[in-house]
């Protein structure tokens, strides 16, 4: 039997209520596979955890995560305890740093039941393979004088290494997809690191020659995902155009509560995190009400990582057929409660394998 081992952080807020609910989802899946068993190791580090302890994780945090196959997190944040800097760059970014996650990829895509505010989506499917590492968020700058004359720097570091990965990745998964890469670029008015990007862009294009490319500057991409998100496959992004662009690509979907994501290591040295796109949401916890198809959408994000695509596969499908028998919480319009969503879910899965 393959026993593969887990390190969970439900976190904060609703992440909490979350996670261990969809772990009772994977532990269903594992008894149908018969063959796999997934082993976790929770972690309690949170903003709660900050409070008592002045750090998001301990000193040897990083070297339990480093012995574990994925790393399966639920929500990082409570600024009423600990500002958002803090709780971020302690625990989620560490570990993205840490952990060399370079890439980060989320996917959109409509799914019957769920209300999108687009008239017409036309059964919408793409994905964002964004850079995590560097770009616009490098750690270089500083403010210097004070008054009128206060200046804050803030550089964007693009290196040929972590450009070229990120679109290569793009271009590799647009090969299992339909075989189309648009780059989201601003080169009309950022004059050094995108005219760079674009190069690169066109550089890896030409070994891919099967491969259909564009690309488009960031602003006009933003309307295109509101006037045409089913024209895109794989959409390649810096580290903060995709940030921007997977937000927008929750939104069109109909909810912040259903999108997943996934941070990847591709070297093979350390493990990829799996988390939702949504936050804490500390104001609905407690309630029972939290939407977990955003978790179980990123756990089926792990399942495929970890070489488990069939499982993977037959939890979306178990998804998409809850959501379209109006089994859904309140924030997609539905009047059901987290663990009825959960048990449907798994109701579903256990009715496939029989």
């Amino acid at each position: 039997m393959q026993k593969l081992k887990l390190s969970v952080i439900p976190g904060d807020g609703i992440g909490q209520e979350v996670v261990p609910e969809t772990l009772k989802v994977l532990d269903t899946l594992a008894e149908i596979n018969g063959g796999v068993k997934f082993e976790y190791e929770t972690h309690p580090w949170s903003c709660e955890y900050y409070l008592e302890h002045g750090v998001m994780m301990p000193k040897d945090g990083m070297a339990r995560l480093h012995q574990t196959d994925a790393i399966y997190l639920g929500a990082v944040g409570n600024p009423k305890l600990v500002p958002d800097h803090v709780s971020l760059w302690g625990l989620l970014i560490k570990i993205r740093r840490e952990c060399e996650q370079v890439i980060n990829i989320r996917p959109a895509q409509y799914i019957n039941g769920v209300n999108s505010p687009l008239a017409n989506p036309n059964d919408f499917d793409f994905i964002v393979v964004r850079e995590n590492s560097e770009g616009e968020y490098s750690e270089v700058g500083g403010r210097i004088h004070s008054g009128d004359d206060e200046i804050a720097i803030q550089n964007a570091v693009f290196t040929r290494k972590a450009t070229e990965r990120t679109i290569r990745y793009a271009f590799e998964l647009a090969q299992r997809r339909s075989g189309q890469v648009t780059s989201a670029t601003k080169s009309n008015g950022i004059v050094h690191s995108m005219p760079f990007w674009d190069q690169v862009f066109q550089e890896v294009g030409k070994d891919y020659p099967s491969i259909q490319t564009e690309s488009n500057h960031i602003d006009a991409l933003c309307a295109f995902f509101v006037s045409k998100p089913h024209q895109f496959d794989v959409i390649v992004a810096s580290n903060l155009f995709g940030d921007i662009l997977t937000d927008l690509g929750a939104a069109v979907m109909g909810s912040i509560g259903i999108a997943p994501a996934a941070n990847i290591n591709i070297n093979g040295k350390y493990p990829s995190m799996f988390e939702p796109v949504h936050g804490s949401a500390p104001d609905i916890i407690g309630r029972g009400i939290a939407n977990p198809i955003g978790q179980l959408w990123t756990a089926k994000m792990m399942l495929d990582h970890l070489g488990l695509d069939e499982l993977g596969s037959l939890l979306m499908k178990a998804i998409k057929e809850t959501i379209g028998e109006g089994i859904k919480t309140r924030d997609l319009g539905g009047t059901s409660y987290t663990n009825e969503v959960i048990d449907h879910i798994i109701t579903k899965l256990t009715a496939y394998s029989k």
